[in-house]
């Protein structure tokens, strides 16, 4: 296992390229290729195909302990070395994997943990549900001190339970039209999804093989709330551009300015409308090292001004190249929620502490956490005396 140290890293696509941008409606596709591909690590969808799946995140999977729930589809299989992968990607599919469960007219899926080590070079790992348990854990165990202010149960049972909303990819049809469209190229590996020009995923593999396998699970994943919001805005414009005719008097130089065009797209797409996911510093912490490669977990700043993301990736540890990555984009209301949560765990959970450092009030302070849908964290004495207060103001 690896260590469990938080760092603090940018992401960055060195050994990867975009490919100019593809658009249908408001959405734009933008292709992710890999020039020089390794093949020493591939990664392969297993089906789930159960109404709900619940992970057992210590101890044994039916045992008493913490549970995270939700649907999910599939999980993904990872292998490396070459020769192993070669023999494995055929058979790892119909795996069996946790215990399935009749509840009624529902099927559950009873599994151990997010990342289970499966072979010697083979590991399974729960995409993007990973990232997301990491989020729902921030400061999860609640006050470590008994302040008066909070409730019997949160000084028992912290934030549990603890829960955030996802639109599954299937639950817009333009998105799903626009991946049906989606011209794949050679080398492509991955795509960064944008709705508006805002953007939604990002989604990067290790090899091109896999990437064409693994494209249609786009619709399979969740997002945030991104992925309808816009929908009532018009659709977004391909990205412009000329060449100069001055410069061209043969094929070669044709050629040439069609290269300098698709490099002008490369990089406002990487450098422009990468936006805080490529620009920014990201919390990231190991969670498993797999051979030459190091899974890890991150999420951004968590400053509700700024754009703010959760994903998880597959790190080269000899240069840092990404082999995997995946995102999921918080909305606005999930960004404040886990803001509010590391502003009172940084300040020890003492409420007058907290509500200094955020400049406000104490019972602005409990308002707030009331409306971030936390109230069963106080004493209904206290909140009922906040509201008060508030309402005569």
């Amino acid at each position: 296992m690896g260590r469990r140290s938080v760092v603090t890293k940018q992401i960055g696509l060195q050994g990867l390229r975009v490919a100019p941008s593809q658009v249908f409606g408001n959405f734009r596709l933008v292709p992710v290729l890999r020039d020089t591909v390794r093949g020493d690590l591939r990664l392969s969808a297993r089906k789930y195909g159960d109404d709900l799946a619940v992970v057992s995140l210590g101890g044994e999977p039916m045992a008493p302990g913490l549970k995270y729930a939700a649907y999910i589809p599939h999980g993904l299989v990872m292998s490396w070395d070459k020769q192993q992968v070669e023999a494995s990607v055929e058979t790892q599919l119909s795996k069996p994997d946790g215990k399935q469960l009749k509840v009624g007219p529902f099927s559950v899926r009873v599994l151990h943990r997010m990342v289970r080590r499966e072979d010697r070079q083979q590991l399974r790992l729960l995409p993007m549900h990973l990232a997301m348990e990491g989020f729902l854990a921030l400061h999860f165990a609640g006050p470590e001190i008994a302040w008066h202010e909070y409730s019997r149960e949160s000084l028992s049972t912290g934030l549990s339970p603890r829960i955030e909303q996802s639109v599954p990819g299937w639950a817009n049809a333009a998105f799903a039209q626009a991946l049906r469209m989606f011209e794949i190229h050679e080398q492509q590996v991955g795509v960064l999804i944008y709705r508006a020009d805002v953007l939604l995923s990002a989604f990067i593999l290790s090899h091109p093989e896999d990437y064409r396998v693994l494209h249609r699970t786009l619709l399979e994943d969740f997002y945030g709330e991104l992925l309808l919001q816009y929908g009532f805005l018009e659709k977004v414009e391909p990205l412009g551009g000329s060449m100069d005719a001055r410069r061209v008097s043969s094929l070669k130089d044709l050629r040439a300015e069609v290269e300098r065009l698709r490099q002008d797209w490369a990089d406002f797409l990487q450098e422009v409308m990468g936006g805080g996911l490529l620009r920014t510093h990201v919390s990231a912490t190991p969670v498993y090292e797999a051979g030459p490669f190091t899974l890890e977990r991150f999420v951004t700043s968590l400053e509700p001004s700024a754009e703010n993301h959760i994903g998880e990736m597959i790190l080269r540890e000899e240069d840092g190249t990404i082999e995997y990555l995946k995102t999921y984009r918080l909305s606005a209301a999930q960004t404040r929620r886990a803001y509010l949560l590391k502003q009172l765990a940084a300040a020890g959970w003492n409420l007058d502490d907290a509500a200094r450092n955020l400049k406000t009030t104490k019972p602005e302070l409990i308002v707030r956490i009331h409306n971030a849908g936390f109230e069963h964290l106080l004493k209904p004495e206290v909140l009922e005396k906040a509201l008060r207060q508030h309402s005569r103001r």
